[in-house]
């Protein structure tokens, strides 16, 4: 396992439909470092956020694409998503608001 500071856990917010869908529930969703475990995570949300109380999360290993460039074949990097649900009396996360 790789030592993990909190502020190396997020990379990005995903900002997709379904992702947008879901902030009504208080579920954000992050692009995250792959060693990163699900306790890594609410830390890192709990402590980058003021005012935010995580309930839970999920965490889903998505394996890279294959692409390709004429007749060479390759694949792209493997990336972790997580899913964090907020409880209901915690803070909005600012980045999220006036998408």
């Amino acid at each position: 396992m790789a030592d993990l500071k909190y502020y190396d856990v997020i990379l990005k917010p995903v900002i997709t439909e379904k992702s947008m869908a879901g902030m009504a529930d208080k579920k954000y969703t992050f692009l995250v470092h792959p060693d990163a475990t699900k306790s890594q995570v609410k830390e890192a949300v709990e402590k980058m956020f003021e005012g935010t109380r995580v309930q839970r999360v999920n965490t889903i290993n998505m394996d890279g694409k294959k692409k390709r460039r004429g007749m060479i074949v390759g694949r792209t990097a493997k990336t972790k998503k997580a899913i964090v649900q907020l409880t209901a009396d915690s803070k909005e996360i600012e980045i999220f608001t006036g998408l």
